[in-house]
């Protein structure tokens, strides 16, 4: 740890040059530097505070039940997410709720670490998967900071590094009042490098199903019983034409609804469908129509479409450098799943559902003749999301018992008047 800190130590000068030829990469947001440095222009709310790390986009996701659960079980504390990138500080823009502040996290530098802590000055600080820094964590510790580490886990190369330096191990992990391992092999490993491990929890896992208006969904129910209902959740443009062409070619055609990942999408996949011969309507413009194929580019309904659908066609997954999208929100609903092979960003999730029989795959080259296959065998498709649900249901059990252990940690509100 000595040789960190002095090297961290050295790296302090040349970290705002360093910052600023990553922002002309734009790899930093160049409005949001001062972060970086442990230089906050935000002030320190009163009381508790809660401060949740997750370094990319899956993790800071992944924080997101945490934070709900927060706000409503322990509501007299503040609540302060980091991140380390553009998109996830993007993404979190949009998904925190309101009173939740996100921050760049600093450079471990031992400097920008001490301002940032003697800033925000955390009760609790919960670190996702395995983004470890040193300065920041060992700071905590001496300020008297609960620590946690949660959906814990060390890649091999990680692992080894860390088994070269016990001491240095044993020093870090032994720190976190908890450790929330995300498997058992992942428990094994922080328990050979000193840490405790309390149990396991992935919090990947752990949320409620998407919700949905209940008086549409018995409409549309009744609506659209005339033919199977083939969803493709979350497209990516690459992704609507090649939809569109399986669709075309079946022998008996489902009734298509296409979710853009992106709404403002809705009128280029109207046209493509048209293009096609398909008759297409988009659900912005005509809520009440039903046609071939329905372009649902509203916000917030694809719980309605998980529940309406024989069978869900999670995208983000056909063409690379996307990385796949949350295949849990349709196991938890009881729709069967199936899924093109660019899962990058939830392998854990895909492979587990896979281990367990519940989920399928198919890339453009099989989709349309693997998707009809699949819709002429309903009794083998409502077998699969069975497996499925009841894999997802136990591990959202165990996450929330998870949750729960860190919730006990967050100290109680000693404001004057408040109940201790």
């Amino acid at each position: 740890m000595a040789a960190y800190r002095a090297a961290t130590t050295a790296l302090t000068p040349f970290a705002p040059a360093l910052l600023r030829r990553r922002a002309d990469k734009g790899k930093e947001d160049p409005a949001r530097l001062n972060e970086r440095l442990g230089k906050p222009a935000i002030p320190r709310p009163d009381g508790v505070l809660v401060w949740l790390h997750g370094a990319s986009v899956g993790e800071s996701l992944s924080i997101l039940p945490l934070v709900e659960r927060l706000r409503a079980e322990r509501p007299h504390a503040a609540i302060l997410v980091t991140s380390g990138t553009v998109t996830s500080a993007e993404l979190l823009a949009k998904r925190l709720p309101a009173g939740a502040i996100h921050q760049y996290l600093p450079v471990d530098t031992p400097s920008g670490a001490a301002r940032f802590l003697d800033h925000w000055r955390p009760d609790l600080a919960v670190f996702v998967e395995s983004e470890l820094w040193p300065n920041l964590l060992l700071g905590a510790k001496q300020r008297g900071v609960k620590l946690a580490l949660v959906s814990a886990k060390l890649s091999d190369k990680s692992y080894d590094s860390w088994r070269m330096r016990p001491l240095a191990a044993a020093w870090l992990f032994s720190g976190f009042d908890l450790i929330l391992a995300q498997d058992g092999r992942a428990a094994d490993r922080f328990a050979s490098l000193g840490g405790t491990v309390a149990g396991e929890a992935d919090l990947k896992f752990g949320s409620p199903p998407l919700p949905v208006d209940e008086a549409e969904y018995a409409r549309l129910r009744f609506q659209l019983t005339d033919r199977p209902l083939l969803l493709a959740a979350s497209t990516h443009p690459g992704e609507d034409e090649i939809v569109l062409d399986a669709v075309a070619g079946f022998h008996l055609a489902p009734r298509l609804v296409i979710v853009p990942r992106h709404p403002a999408r809705g009128e280029a996949i109207l046209e493509m469908a048209r293009e096609r011969g398909l008759d297409a309507v988009r659900r912005s413009q005509a809520p009440s129509t039903v046609a071939e194929v329905i372009i649902a580019d509203t916000l917030g309904e694809m719980g309605l479409w998980y529940r309406l659908a024989d069978l869900a066609l999670v995208c983000g997954s056909l063409v690379p450098d996307i990385g796949g999208h949350n295949p849990l929100e349709p196991a938890r609903l009881d729709c069967p799943i199936v899924s093109g092979p660019h899962v990058e960003n939830w392998l854990t999730a895909y492979g587990d559902l896979a281990a367990v029989e519940g989920v399928s795959y198919a890339d453009a080259s099989v989709l349309c003749s693997r998707l009809s296959a699949m819709l002429e065998t309903p009794e083998r498709l409502k077998a699969q999301a069975a497996r499925a649900k009841a894999f997802v249901e136990a591990r959202d059990a165990t996450a929330r018992a998870g949750l729960s252990r860190i919730l006990d940690l967050v100290p109680p509100n000693l404001a004057p008047g408040a109940a201790a």
